[in-house]
């Protein structure tokens, strides 16, 4: 007869919200998280892939750390890092552009 381990009810659940999650809202092409940081970057801030600007990709570099849980390597993990604060560089930037060309259209 073979053991059986006792399930704790409640933990598994809330501690592993990402595995339950089905999308169809977008879909990278593979082996696009494998990269560098600048690849990663490069890849989710195209319009194919998130078309609503890069405030999606970054969730979805965000969703792929979580997803992974601690079958994530270090390494992994700091590239992907570096790739959302990459994506939040460049949005910053364009936030900037924005407001200054809307400065001189107003004046």
């Amino acid at each position: 007869m073979t053991k059986m381990k006792k399930r704790q009810s409640g933990k598994s659940t809330s501690k592993r919200w990402a595995a339950g999650v089905t999308t169809v809202s977008t879909y990278t092409p593979a082996k696009t998280f494998t990269g560098s940081a600048e690849q990663i970057a490069r890849t989710m801030a195209r319009k194919n892939v998130s078309p609503t600007g890069l405030g999606s990709g970054i969730r979805m570099i965000q969703y792929f750390i979580n997803r992974a849980g601690r079958n994530l390597a270090a390494s992994r993990r700091m590239e992907l890092e570096k790739a959302k604060e990459i994506l939040h560089r460049r949005m910053e930037r364009q936030r900037g552009k924005s407001k200054r060309s809307k400065k001189d259209s107003s004046s």
